[in-house]
């Protein structure tokens, strides 16, 4: 059973991911411009199901989050996997059939 996220007026504004290598530099731009780790990114579609990623040298952590932006708890809800591990996750599913999103950048302050 999924969680099912909702982000109501942030849908209009939610930026395309275009290809997969935006996907290292948005990760980064949110963690320079906001001072937190990793940046949350949207699959839309029935369910609007949100993940926060985070770029590591040797891989990516995905964290699959709930409604109010909180990690889901369960076995399954946090994955690390290596570069090519990634290009078979859900996420780039989504990217290939232009369904992935991720809201613009706040700064701080």
């Amino acid at each position: 059973m999924h969680t099912q996220t909702r982000i109501a007026n942030d849908a209009l504004s939610l930026l395309t991911v275009h290809a997969p290598e935006d996907i290292e530099f948005l990760i980064k731009e949110s963690e320079v411009l906001t001072g937190r780790a990793g940046r949350t990114f949207v699959i839309a579609g029935a369910d609007w199901l949100a993940y926060r990623v985070h770029w590591h040298p040797i891989g990516l952590k995905v964290e699959r989050l709930d409604a109010e932006g909180r990690v889901l708890s369960g076995v399954h809800s946090t994955q690390h996997l290596l570069p090519r591990e990634f290009l078979g996750h859900s996420l780039m599913e989504a990217l290939a059939a232009g369904q992935l999103f991720t809201p613009p950048i706040r700064r701080l302050g």
